[in-house]
């Protein structure tokens, strides 16, 4: 290929015709914005990922923390000390005060480069690097939130304690989180789709039907965050409008293609560099990327299934008993629900620790250490280190269990059995290709 034909996308893409005021400045405005938000949160540590290392975002750090902090204080009248990580949640006062410093920062640097830069007809090849920028930073939430749905993992198989707890007291999160665990299968559907959408992304000519697929799983991911108060409204919504912004080139096609009934034309190519050396090494940059990004998900995710998901270790008295029989000091206390302080259930699940059911329906948590060697479980609590309870325990038969030893200076002595949980109706098997009736309890 010859030198002038090599140069021919790049002398295309600076002959490009002028743009409007208003696209100029609205450009402006979303490169500075956009840019900042993916460098200020958890995309960032997605597009560059280091396995087992746990990168701190980096609005957490100097010099944005104490611009989020001062404008708190001192703009909204924050008085409580902000939480700025370690919460889980993506909504927190910190992220909301965070998002309208970037605001303020992009309406401010828009204002001084298109008094410095108001000559500039168009940004043609920046709009091309910044297109760029936001289908890997897309993607690489939707490889995270996809492949962590794929495996199983974000909505978990409801917990041993969460089948015995009543509807009323689980928030809608929570039922949001058990009801989509309790059918792998729709989870499963639900990340393969996300995950279709961010994989389209990376090849130029599926951009926009990745754009469209991803901003379809965003809306739905939106209105679930919305309707079973989740706290990452406000990063989801950022996703819908990454989407739009990856669309907007298109919008014309789109609208003459599904609206109008019209043929549309190809879209115009342009390459980022002008000649093919440059161009195949930008190739092999971006595919290991791409591969970077999905093996590190996969691993991460296959890494916590298990540790933490459906392949973890399960608790050596694994189970939900019921406790018949509880004697307190040698006096055998009444069945009668008239100590809400008193327990119904004992439920084992995870090895590092049990969960009591108390009368009340309420849980207390207890850390758990159990020597099936020498029959011993030993139980303390996570916040006080200090107290120690110790009990022998005895299995007579595979469902029955006793437990002895003491505990705030009373000799306990507990009867249990074990529920059978594949017996709850929810665990049954929920699809039917003939129902005479519906099965809805």
């Amino acid at each position: 290929m010859s030198a002038q034909a090599q140069l021919e996308p790049a002398l295309a893409a600076h002959s490009a015709p002028p743009w409007s005021l208003s696209r100029r400045i609205a450009f402006r405005f979303c490169f500075v914005y956009f840019t900042l938000f993916c460098l200020s949160n958890q995309i960032l540590s997605c597009i560059f990922p280091i396995p087992k290392v746990d990168q701190p975002d980096l609005a957490s750090l100097w010099p944005m923390r104490p611009i989020v902090i001062w404008t708190a204080q001192h703009l909204f009248r924050v008085k409580t000390e902000l939480v700025y990580s370690g919460s889980g949640s993506g909504d927190k006062t910190f992220d909301w005060v965070l998002a309208f410093c970037l605001l303020v920062i992009a309406l401010a640097a828009t204002a001084v480069w298109s008094a410095l830069d108001r000559n500039r007809p168009a940004y043609p090849i920046l709009q091309k690097w910044f297109r760029l920028f936001l289908r890997i930073a897309l993607a690489s939430q939707m490889f995270l939130y996809g492949i962590v749905k794929i495996v199983p993992l974000q909505m978990q198989y409801p917990p041993l304690f969460k089948q015995v707890e009543m509807f009323g007291n689980q928030s809608p999160m929570g039922i949001l989180w058990a009801s989509v665990g309790a059918s792998p299968g729709y989870e499963i559907f639900s990340g393969c789709a996300e995950l279709l959408g961010g994989v389209l992304l990376i090849f130029p000519r599926t951009i926009t039907l990745g754009a469209l697929i991803c901003l379809a799983d965003m809306t739905e991911v939106f209105v679930l965050n919305m309707t079973y108060d989740v706290p990452v409204k406000l990063f989801s919504f950022h996703m819908i409008l990454m989407s739009l912004l990856l669309l907007a080139p298109q919008a014309r096609h789109l609208v003459s293609f599904f609206f109008l009934d019209r043929p549309v034309e190809p879209s115009p190519s342009f390459t980022l560099f002008a000649t093919r050396r440059a161009r195949r090494i930008a190739t092999a940059v971006l595919a290991f990327l791409w591969l970077w990004m999905i093996g590190n998900n996969v691993y991460s995710a296959w890494t916590s299934w298990h540790t933490r998901g459906g392949g973890r270790a399960k608790s050596a008295l694994y189970g939900i008993w019921d406790i018949d029989q509880l004697t307190r000091d040698g006096q055998i206390q009444p069945p009668l629900l008239t100590d809400n302080s008193r327990w119904r259930r004992a439920i084992f699940d995870f090895p590092q620790f049990m969960q009591f059911q108390n009368m009340d329906e309420s849980f207390t948590r207890l850390s758990v250490a159990i020597d099936s060697k020498e029959n011993a479980l030993t139980l303390t609590k996570p916040d006080d280190k200090s107290w120690k309870a110790s009990f022998v325990f005895t299995r007579t038969a595979p469902d029955r269990l006793t437990l002895q030893g003491a505990m705030d200076g009373h000799q306990l002595s507990l009867q249990l059995h074990r529920l059978d949980e594949t017996k709850f109706l929810f665990a049954s098997p929920g699809f039917h290709w003939i129902q005479e009736y519906p099965f809805n309890r």
